[in-house]
């Protein structure tokens, strides 16, 4: 019988609902082969399929893209980020399904790692929320609150029902539409949405409205007071 000596290095598997501080999460992330997508909530790992469905998470999570990527090319000094890892405390790196920030050169609350990950909290995160509904209006959401993100927005596809909610003196309150139905962010001016035509998939409708925001006097004052800051 031949033993085979313990190598006292050897790196547990990440394993789903292990409870773990961040940097044992990262170790262990690290250390597989093929990783897939992980997130650490509130110091318990939950692991993704690898799989997902087109209706319920793909094609809501495309939308919102486009919605995202057209207010970033008309608004210097703002980056789009796309499932990034972001180190948000010692027991939190999720990977949201959209992330919005102010650049941390034009002042903004996040800044990039030597290791090229988001650290801190992102000024808008959105997460397409169809079998996760309970981690992100829960878990997810806590973290997000209790580190600052700002605004959070939560589609819950199933449901056809989309909230915004706005950090405001510590608690996540949830945005009102205008009587024309639009959603408008309070952190950065001219992101407007149309819930309604979002949920129907109109998307000519949404990028229409959200020209129109692109076109606000707000939104002209932003661009100028990121490019003073």
């Amino acid at each position: 019988m031949v033993k085979i000596p313990f190598l006292a290095s050897t790196i547990p598997p990440l394993t789903n609902g292990d409870k773990l501080t961040r940097y044992e999460f990262e170790r262990r992330y690290n250390a597989i082969p093929k990783p897939k997508k992980a997130e650490l909530i509130e110091g318990i790992v939950y692991i993704m399929p690898a799989a997902l469905r087109f209706r319920s998470h793909g094609q809501p999570h495309g939308r919102i893209l486009t919605w995202l990527g057209n207010y970033e090319v008309l608004t210097p000094s703002v980056a789009l980020g796309v499932e990034p890892t972001v180190r948000l405390d010692l027991d939190n790196e999720p990977q949201p399904d959209a992330i919005l920030i102010i650049t941390p050169e034009a002042g903004g609350q996040t800044r990039i790692s030597e290791d090229d990950y988001i650290e801190g909290a992102p000024e808008l995160v959105v997460e397409i929320a169809a079998s996760s509904v309970a981690i992100d209006l829960h878990g997810k959401k806590q973290a997000y609150r209790r580190n600052g993100v700002k605004e959070y927005i939560v589609w819950q596809v199933l449901d056809q029902k989309l909230t915004w909610f706005s950090l405001t003196e510590g608690e996540y309150l949830e945005l009102v539409p205008d009587q024309d139905g639009i959603l408008q962010s309070r952190v950065f001016p001219g992101l407007w949405l149309a819930v309604n035509e979002l949920l129907i998939g109109n998307m000519q409708g949404v990028l229409n409205v959200l020209q129109a925001g692109l076109q606000s006097v707000e939104h002209t004052d932003f661009i100028q007071k990121l490019g003073t800051d």
